[in-house]
């Protein structure tokens, strides 16, 4: 039986490098190729592959992104990490990667981690390999993104629950916490900010804004060119990152 591979890759050389490589190997039939991490998550949940050569540092939507989009009730394949940078290479084994691949990777070397995936694969490891994945899905939501955000004001300390959060605006070194019709200064910037919430619920759509996924309503073109974000409470953001993008990752909320 053949495995079915996926590769995922933002550089168009980079995938056909991989491609070229596994063209010697007839046991390998390539399900398909993603430019970005948001087409790769949509791609595995609909067509299942049994092996995904992922690449980490992609725009938006990195390759360990694209795990923990994955749904904890879905169907993750095996992974092998392809990269120019050595830096996460212990996050990848402590998500169960079969293995990582540096660039410039050889074709020896590249046929090393095939054979992991091989091994793998055919000893149908599957179900423990998925445990240990669902596991390391529920660590990263609890562990790596907050529930609450907490804001001081002289002496008071408020709790704004993240899931209640419409929008946050960036005014100078500050933020502006815009939660229903209550505002929340916080003596933060917007790019600390953005490191802390999830990429599963929050995007930034421009320099001065994240915003709350679920509270988006539409997407309306602008002048010139240019969209804006339309928010269910009626507000209306400039949105300067790619439509495309956004669209898919509202599809898989």
């Amino acid at each position: 039986m053949k495995i079915r591979a996926l590769i995922v890759d933002d550089e168009l050389l980079a995938r056909a490098r991989v491609k070229k490589m596994l063209a010697d190997e007839p046991e390998i039939e390539i399900a398909g190729e993603c430019a970005n991490g948001a087409e790769a998550i949509s791609f595995i949940q609909k067509h299942r592959p049994d092996l995904v050569f992922l690449d980490v540092q992609m725009p938006e939507v990195s390759g360990f992104d694209v795990l923990r989009e994955l749904s904890p009730n879905g169907w993750p394949p095996a992974v092998i990490f392809v990269t120019a940078h050595d830096q996460h290479a212990l996050e990848a084994f402590e998500v169960h990667a079969l293995d990582y691949l540096l660039k410039p990777f050889k074709q020896a070397r590249f046929r090393q981690a095939l054979q992991r995936a091989r091994q793998k694969l055919n000893a149908q490891d599957a179900k423990g390999q998925n445990e240990r994945f669902q596991e390391w899905l529920v660590a990263q939501e609890q562990t790596a993104y907050p529930s609450r955000i907490t804001v001081k004001s002289g002496e008071h300390t408020v709790f704004v629950e993240v899931h209640e959060v419409d929008y946050i605006e960036a005014a100078a070194n500050y933020a502006i916490l815009h939660a229903g019709a209550t505002n929340h200064i916080l003596r933060e910037t917007l790019t600390n900010l953005e490191a802390k919430l999830s990429p599963k619920r929050f995007l930034r759509v421009n320099r001065s804004a994240i915003v709350n996924l679920e509270r988006i309503k539409a997407i309306q073109p602008a002048t010139r060119g240019d969209h804006v974000v339309l928010l269910k409470n009626g507000k209306e953001l400039t949105l300067t990152r790619g439509v495309r993008a956004i669209q898919q990752r509202l599809e898989l909320l």
